[in-house]
């Protein structure tokens, strides 16, 4: 038996330990319930817990996983159902019929989502228990997790400092050992920026690989589904589980069941040398890069070296003024919320601001952004198409405090937050891939606290790359992979 407690066991370790009969299903659910109560509260890490329905699902898992050890299929289960047991709670901005959907936001407290999302929807169908529903900001618009209907998230590594966002509640419960892995969304930096913050992996996908319906669509093609977890291995059995195409998919990407995991198999990683453009200058704003997040990139750098890949500085493909050119993209999308005017008093002062801007803009104005972002990606993958991968630091500091970040004014906020992530966007509007490892770790003002590094991908689909050269920097450079929380 293992001595670690069985919240802290990895997605995949657990799972197999569930099919072994080595862990209870009803048991690992309560453990994991009892977490989300206790340390969950600490860290702010769920918006609403649901207890009912991961006991049903806990039973029901129990059950089959029984049958499967009396017959002699557990092999096939594995098969069909990988990730058959384990915790796996979805970010309150999916819904999930019957389950409360408040999206962090005043205007929606007490409301009740009456559709399932489909990425819900393959979660629940892999028969996986689903906790709660993570903590978000309001709408997923900042970079921090500071929701108006309850507790803001904080990063385990010290309880003053911001979780990130808008996954915040998602990567805290990962990182402070809750749950193994966290479904989460990313439409600017809110995989990456937790995953920086709490010290673990965050993914955001290609776009496409992850299909935004039945009931969503992909909009402006900035924001995916994706997934946060302590290890790369556990990140790619996730992406597994999330991935896939539906009917009217604008860029659907095909999937092979666990072929993400299985490019992880052998080795755990490719070892043909890859090309990497090494980019240090911001893209998003004029910022300071605080010196700890260089050391972490160079850390970053070294592993690379010694691994045989090729590395060559390059400059900025754009400035920070050719950036804002997705400034009405994101604008747009949040005064296209559907609110009614008693909801629009309810609202915090960055949503009330993104919303005012947005509906400044005309539809000449949205058709020239869109046209203007399409060719700032156009140059900027030509620029890139030398490289496989361009490596940066995640974020340009450390976890933040939020009062660094959420700012009484919403353009000043807005600001400090392109400050704090000058790199993640620039992904979301190329739709390729890119991914944050918790590789570094350094002492800041008497506190130990993470460093991510960013690989962000230069060809749409090259996901599986990706994670196969976060899985080399893993192997060859351990991150520590829960954290307990500490009051600093």
């Amino acid at each position: 038996m293992s001595a670690q407690p069985a919240t802290h066991r990895g997605a995949l370790e657990a799972a197999a330990a569930l099919r072994s009969g080595e862990l209870d299903a009803e048991d690992l659910a309560e453990r994991t319930l009892e977490a989300a109560r206790s340390t969950g509260a600490e860290v702010g890490a769920f918006a609403h817990l649901l207890e009912e329905l991961t006991r049903e699902q806990a039973r029901a898992a129990a059950e089959q996983l029984t049958r499967s050890r009396r017959s002699g299929t557990v092999q096939e289960l594995a098969g069909r159902l990988p990730l058959l047991g384990v915790p796996l709670p979805i970010k309150d901005l999916a819904q999930l019929a019957g389950a409360p959907f408040e999206a962090g936001s005043a205007a929606l407290e007490g409301n009740i989502a009456t559709v399932t999302d489909g990425v819900a929807q393959q979660i629940l169908d892999g028969g996986t228990l689903t906790i709660g529903k993570t903590a978000t900001p309001e709408f997923g618009l900042p970079c921090y997790t500071e929701p108006a209907t309850g507790a803001p998230a904080r990063t385990p590594w010290a309880l003053r400092r911001t979780a990130g966002g808008s996954s915040g509640g998602a990567a805290v419960a990962v990182a402070s050992g809750i749950v193994p892995l966290a479904h989460g969304s990313d439409g600017g930096d809110a995989h990456r920026a937790p995953a920086a913050c709490c010290g673990i992996v965050g993914l955001k996908p290609s776009r496409g690989v992850i299909s935004p319906g039945p009931h969503g669509s992909e909009g402006m093609g900035l924001v995916t589904d994706g997934i946060l977890a302590r290890s790369v291995r556990d990140c790619a059995a996730g992406l597994d589980l999330l991935a896939g195409s539906r009917t009217g998919d604008l860029v659907p990407v095909p999937h092979a069941p666990g072929a993400y995991l299985a490019s992880l198999e052998g080795t755990g990683a490719r070892s043909d040398p890859l090309r990497i453009g090494v980019l240090r200058e911001p893209l998003a704003a004029e910022t300071a890069v605080h010196p700890a997040a260089e050391r972490g990139l160079q850390r970053a750098l070294e592993v690379l070296r010694g691994l045989g890949h090729e590395l060559t500085e390059i400059p900025a493909p754009f400035t920070p003024e050719d950036w804002t050119a997705f400034m009405p993209l994101w604008t747009v999308g949040a005064a296209s919320i559907p609110l009614d005017d008693a909801q629009e008093g309810k609202l915090l002062e960055l949503t009330r601001w993104l919303r005012e801007r947005g509906r400044d803009y005309s539809g000449v104005d949205l058709a020239q952004a869109v046209s203007g972002v399409q060719m700032l990606s156009r140059r900027t993958l030509e620029a890139f198409a030398p490289f496989d991968v361009v490596v940066t630091p995640s974020l340009s500091g450390p976890p933040a405090r939020p009062e660094e970040l959420q700012l009484a004014e919403g353009g000043a906020d807005f600001d400090a937050q392109r400050a704090f992530t000058p790199w993640t966007s620039t992904w979301n509007m190329l739709g390729a891939a890119a991914i944050s490892v918790p590789l570094h770790r350094e002492t800041v003002e008497g506190t130990e606290l993470p460093f991510g590094v960013q690989l962000g991908a230069t060809r749409h689909g090259d996901d599986a790359l990706l994670l196969s050269l976060a899985a080399q920097l893993e192997a060859h450079d351990p991150w520590p992979l829960v954290r307990a929380p500490h009051a600093a």
